[in-house]
């Protein structure tokens, strides 16, 4: 099986595949297949060989689509790395995927090359001018012959947030990839024209598989580098777009800087990374913004179950139901399956999901019944999906389980409230005590006293925070999860 854009080179070769909003600039098909093969051909010329890994070292932009399907023309597994990595980030995660070679930009390149230093000592190329660097496009290119791909062959490793601990590498087969990219489709379903914003970092799943599927679906990416709200109200006015992926925090902001609906031409807004707040579905249904709540991981390749946006309106929180072939079971400790509206642990099936991990961490999370995701969650009657924390946020005080996830949504129901993050942090005397950061709203400043007054409102008393500090920003991975690590020390004693 050749890669994706092989083929539809030959189907719709003038259709418009890529925009760079930042730009106006476009490329048919057939002008970003030449300008893969191209690439193709330098990377060969450098060494890449099928089954390589190819680390990827830069902001998003046009040159990391052509390189993503210049590396799966090659047969060449690709490793998104966040380019604001350090360099010991970055050389530990290409000494974990084993990198053969390294794709930079001028913006990277001195932490690409410190990293690969310090990792195997590979070599490192740029797309930008070379400026001490290799340039990539100074090489002549290799004949390439496209290649032929097994469904179980791994072709993309990105690396989880590592929000509760060390980053691991997944590895995603081709036939990943394409069981989520087609149950995607029967769940959000596909305009014939469809055209897709993406303004999320493309190292992680949710901003990468536009990209991959723009040849499958035969749709047109706009891709802005940077997410800034005036900019892409703009966008999706200026390119007709249909689609895009977004999280709560870069919705919020869309929001506040536009009026009405976002565009009479957009059908779907994929809302992932972390739990979107019923404050603002009530925004999206009284605007009739198209929002799909998602639940997704990296190791299922994106989505596992979605929420279209008449179960968001009629049941706020629920993250739909599972997507076609996937299965979610909820189980208890003792690893047996609970009932509908029994909380446990989700453990996810189907063929999304990944082999593994890189090295074979993390092995104790795959069993017969599929894959422990570490969240916790329920169904209900009618098979709808409830995502309400992690097994490891959860909070234990005085012997009382508490739900992080809870408590920060009765938080942000505060008016004062803009956003909010909320752990568990030692305590001596109760084992751990409820903290919560607190973002205010632009020109309010409430009180600690007045916040926790509202929880008791509604919430136990074991469950309103006895620490709560206020900040300016929730620290936040790109892909918008809550980095709780760092939440955490900004609220010890």
């Amino acid at each position: 099986m050749n890669d994706p854009l092989t083929y539809r080179a030959d189907v719709s070769p003038d259709a418009t595949a890529l925009v760079d909003a930042d730009t106006d600039d476009r490329w048919t098909v057939a002008e970003v297949d030449a300008a893969v093969e191209r690439t193709a051909g330098r990377l060969a010329a450098l060494g890449v060989r099928p089954g390589d890994r190819l680390a990827l070292v830069f902001p998003p932009r046009p040159a990391t689509v052509r390189v993503f399907h210049a590396a799966l023309r090659l047969g060449a597994v690709t490793v998104p790395l966040g380019h604001r990595l350090t360099p010991a980030e970055l050389a530990a995660n290409i000494e974990r995927a084993g990198a053969t070679a390294v794709v930079c930009s001028a913006a990277t390149a001195e932490r690409a090359v410190a990293a690969a230093d310090d990792a195997s000592d590979v070599p490192v190329v740029t797309v930008d001018d070379g400026d001490g660097v290799p340039a990539l496009d100074a090489r002549t290119p290799d004949a390439v012959v496209p290649h032929d791909w097994a469904l179980d062959t791994t072709a993309l490793i990105p690396f989880t947030s590592g929000t509760t601990g060390e980053p691991k590498g997944v590895r995603l087969t081709l036939g990943n990839l394409l069981a989520s990219a087609a149950a995607s489709a029967f769940r959000l379903g596909l305009d014939r024209a469809e055209t897709w914003h993406v303004a999320l970092p493309l190292h992680h799943v949710g901003g990468l598989t536009p990209v991959f599927r723009m040849p499958l679906y035969g749709m047109t990416v706009v891709l802005r580098r940077s997410f800034d709200a005036a900019a892409v109200a703009a966008d999706f006015e200026r390119y007709g777009v249909t689609a895009t992926s977004l999280v709560p925090t870069t919705l919020d902001r869309l929001l506040d800087a536009t009026e009405g609906s976002l565009g009479d031409s957009l059908r779907a807004v994929l809302l992932g990374g972390a739990p979107a707040s019923e404050a603002t579905l009530d925004r999206c249904a009284a605007r009739d913004v198209p929002v799909f709540p998602t639940y997704g991981m990296t190791e299922t390749a994106s989505q596992i179950a979605t929420a279209t946006p008449a179960e968001a309106q009629g049941h706020p929180g629920t993250v739909g139901r599972p997507l076609l072939w996937t299965a979610v079971t909820v189980r208890g400790d003792d690893g047996d399956e609970r009932p509908p509206g029994e909380v446990g642990e989700l453990v996810v099936d189907g063929p999304t999901v990944t082999p593994g991990y890189l090295g074979g961490r993390g092995a104790d999370a795959f069993g017969e019944d599929g894959l422990r995701t570490g969240d916790v969650g329920y169904r209900d009657a009618d098979g709808r999906l409830w995502v309400i924390g992690r097994t490891d946020d959860r909070i234990v005080t005085g012997g009382e389980n508490v739900a992080p996830a809870a408590v920060a949504e009765r938080l942000r129901t505060h008016p004062d409230v803009a956003d909010t993050a909320v752990v568990g942090v030692p305590d001596e005397e109760w084992g751990e005590r409820v903290a919560a950061l607190v973002v205010p709203r632009d020109g309010s400043d409430p009180s600690a006293d007045a916040l926790r007054a509202h929880c008791r409102e509604a919430l136990a008393d074991y469950k309103v925070p006895r620490t709560i500090r206020f900040a300016a920003s929730i620290p936040r991975t790109d892909s918008g999860t809550v980095r709780r690590d760092a939440v955490r020390e900004r609220l010890r004693d």
